[in-house]
């Protein structure tokens, strides 16, 4: 007798556990989804994004919708795989679309302008502080798949709280 109401204790208990680890289950599948295909944090920094992004670093919120859905325009700042480095992101700004011609200086190669047209499927990215930033004047246009979101609003720090380079 005490068996079975030893069993059925067992059976409750266990029963919890199971319901309260698949809430948390859902929990991390629903948290990986939005973070994943919606809407992400993320931490940028360095001094190539100057004066828009802070050089100690900003945290901002990046959505990866507009790229799926070809809505990333002229000026848009993106965050973006590096072509050189598949591990390291970049922020930048974009510069050019796919059809566009674009008339770049770029500091290191002297006075002169040099002029890109970009291929399809392409985009033209470059830094805000020219001096200071490794970008498609660099490494050339990059393919739009390489895009991984749309910088949408600046949550730290808190004093320069919005929309970045508004």
């Amino acid at each position: 007798m005490k068996l079975v109401s030893y069993m059925s204790q067992w059976r409750g208990i266990a029963k919890e556990a199971m319901d309260r680890t698949a809430i948390a289950v859902k929990f991390l599948c629903c948290l990986h989804i939005t973070d994943t295909y919606f809407c992400s944090p993320t931490h940028v920094y360095g001094p190539s994004m100057l004066p828009t992004l802070n050089m100690v670093g900003d945290i901002v919120l990046v959505e990866h919708v507009s790229q799926r859905l070809g809505k990333v325009r002229h000026g848009d700042l993106v965050v973006i795989r590096s072509p050189l480095d598949p591990k390291r992101c970049l922020t930048k700004r974009i510069m050019g679309m796919e059809g566009d011609t674009v008339t770049y200086f770029d500091p290191m190669l002297g006075d002169a302008t040099r002029v890109a047209v970009m291929p399809k499927g392409h985009v033209w990215i470059q830094g805000d502080n020219i001096f200071a930033s490794h970008d498609s004047r660099h490494f050339g246009p990059v393919p739009y798949g390489l895009i991984q979101g749309k910088v949408f609003f600046r949550v730290w720090p808190l004093d320069c709280l919005g929309v970045p380079g508004q």
